[in-house]
């Protein structure tokens, strides 16, 4: 589970980005998780009170929006979610595809006081 490193850097370049702003306390962060990316949005909110534990954003509130995993299949040309066909395009079956979406995590806002 390697999403718990993950939050502790975020956590800490935010505190950094915060503190050279000079803005408020963090009141909420909103995270964008592809389905492709290879991070579990549900293991982020589990490790979350763990990241921030005795940091200045003890009680800052995470929001996670989930990025369906698009994808366009290089044979037939079909754009599908890969997760909901199991990585199979669902036209020919293929499996060689171009990622269009879902497969990065991108800290979509900092919202402060």
């Amino acid at each position: 589970m390697h999403e718990l490193g993950i939050l502790n850097a975020m956590v800490h370049t935010i505190e950094d980005i915060v503190r050279e702003e000079g803005a408020g306390e963090v009141e909420k962060i909103v995270l964008e998780v592809g389905q492709l990316s290879g991070i579990v949005p549900g293991y982020l909110e589990e490790c979350w009170p763990a990241a921030r534990y005795k940091t200045s954003m003890e009680t800052t509130e995470l929001e996670i929006r989930v990025v369906p995993g698009m994808v366009k299949c290089r044979a037939c040309g079909r754009i599908f979610n890969a997760v909901e066909y199991d990585m199979k395009c669902p036209g020919c079956a293929g499996q060689d595809m171009e990622i269009l979406s879902g497969n990065d995590l991108i800290i979509q806002e900092i919202l402060c006081t």
